[in-house]
């Protein structure tokens, strides 16, 4: 279950309607919102819900491994089939990118194994974003490996408060927008996309492959909360326009559906080029989010607009 918290009580109230009764005795007890407005991008129409399930399926397929598998260079997938964790590999030791719930950190271990690599050698864990479906099982990560776990500043106090079985958050660094994180040569950026959480990163960095070098952009979500405070209108207006300067040729995202994996998977085993490779799909997600997030606001009281 995410951390309660002003930027994930829409996705709590509507766990109960997408994901049944034992979603959690405090979902159930409230009723689930109406599901509108609805958007239409490139042809295909978003509710609140529908997005929603898009990025989470079902319990299962939260906790299910997905085939492990290169997305471009040094960067590979581990996660599970709605729940994105990467592996960044380095020759001093490798990068982990959001440990999920903490009852899926030995199947992203599992992964890594398929793939051939040591999940001791993970160095340093990093972050999406303080929900629990990406960053709960930090705390076994480091137990497991003794990575250091480096967080963005403005996720802090939703981190701390995420304590599974009582664990405390290991938070070894802080980092701030704009801020790098560096190893064996491969440098990783920080940027601040809040809205989602106040401190949602989207990291950024570059890869070889075939002779080329490719920008590579983690992104954080972009899904609105429910409801918008002038504040957190101000912080998605910025982060919708700063996603659309980073330079991208490779499109990642905390939820496999925000870069249509499965699809990419699908062609990357018939071969050809790399279909993860795709700057024309870089803006998609953003495109979706921004159109319900307009949407959204257009309900909302005036004195919640800035």
């Amino acid at each position: 279950m995410k951390t309660m918290s002003r930027l994930n009580v829409f996705a709590c109230l509507v766990g109960v309607a997408v994901f049944g009764p034992g979603a959690g005795t405090s979902q159930a007890q409230n009723p689930p919102p109406a599901d509108h407005p609805a958007v239409t991008v490139k042809g295909q129409t978003y509710t609140p819900r529908s997005i929603l399930a898009r990025n989470m399926g079902t319990p299962e397929d939260q906790t299910t491994q997905f085939p492990p598998h290169k997305v471009v260079g040094n960067i590979y997938y581990v996660g599970t089939k709605t729940l994105s964790s990467f592996l960044i590999v380095t020759p001093a030791g490798n990068i982990l990118l959001d440990s999920t719930y903490e009852r899926n950190v030995r199947t992203i271990e599992k992964s890594v194994t398929d793939l051939g690599f040591k999940f001791s050698d993970v160095k340093i864990l990093l972050g999406n974003h303080a929900h629990g479906d990406h960053q709960e099982g930090d705390a076994l990560v480091k137990q497991l490996t003794g990575a250091q776990v480096i967080v963005m500043a403005e996720d802090v106090p939703a981190l701390q408060a995420m304590k599974p079985g009582g664990k405390e958050h290991p938070i070894d660094k802080i980092v701030h927008d704009g801020e790098a994180v560096t190893l064996g040569g491969t440098t990783l950026v920080a940027h601040l996309t809040a809205g989602h959480t106040s401190g949602c990163t989207t990291w950024t960095t570059t890869a070889q492959e075939g002779g080329r070098t490719y920008n590579v952009v983690f992104s954080c979500s972009l899904r609105a909360p429910a409801t918008l405070t002038p504040a957190i209108v101000g912080e998605m207006n910025r982060s919708f326009k700063l996603v659309r300067t980073l330079p991208c040729d490779v499109q990642v995202g905390d939820h496999p559906a925000q870069y249509n994996m499965h699809e990419k998977y699908a062609k990357l085993q018939k071969g050809g080029p790399n279909p993860f490779i795709d700057p024309a799909g870089c803006t998609v997600e953003a495109d979706i989010q921004e159109a319900m997030f307009k949407a959204v606001l257009a309900e909302q009281p005036q004195a919640a607009r800035p």
